[in-house]
């Protein structure tokens, strides 16, 4: 089985790929706003202390196999895997419904959705290594599983907060 960086790496020397999609893994992204079209000027790479995934799925085995996923995928790319959990039970849906539309309402019917939660913790990113590993989790996501990515940035102290500022 081909690891994840072997395959990029191979896709990027392909001729498929543009010469810019070679960088995926760098911390520094150049920008294309600059005063003449021929230099660009480089753009720091944004900094995440924290990303969380969170899955809900109908089948528990499902959510468990591709938790693995991720984190094996999170392993290759040497993202730093902090803890991951689900839920002890799961949240139960339940809908009541009449039986006939017009009369007899003693007899009524239930349905019960139960949704499973799973949530998955990474820590220390780059703004360009969190793009590969959520582009590669994403095209990978099994059916009846749904994916919500919440992300916690890390940005420069503002000028008036700064020791010494007046």
């Amino acid at each position: 089985m081909l690891k994840f960086l072997d395959v990029t790496r191979r896709l990027a020397s392909s001729s498929l790929w543009s010469n810019h999609a070679a960088r995926l893994l760098s911390t520094e992204v150049s920008s294309t706003a600059s005063t003449s079209p021929n230099t660009t000027v480089p753009v720091p790479d944004k900094l995440y202390s924290r990303v969380e995934l969170q899955m809900k799925g109908i089948d528990p085995e499902v959510m468990k196999s591709y938790a693995y996923f991720a984190k094996t995928a999170a392993e290759h790319l040497d993202i730093e895997v902090g803890k991951h959990w689900a839920l002890r039970k799961a949240v139960k849906d339940r809908l009541t419904l009449l039986k006939s539309v017009h009369i007899y309402k003693k007899h009524r019917v239930q349905y019960e959705i139960r949704n499973y939660y799973r949530f998955m913790h990474f820590h220390k990113l780059t703004g360009s290594t969190l793009d590969t590993f959520l582009e590669y989790v994403e095209r990978n996501l099994p059916e009846g599983v749904a994916l919500k990515v919440t992300r916690v940035e890390l940005q420069a102290l503002p000028e008036h907060l700064r020791p010494g500022a007046v």
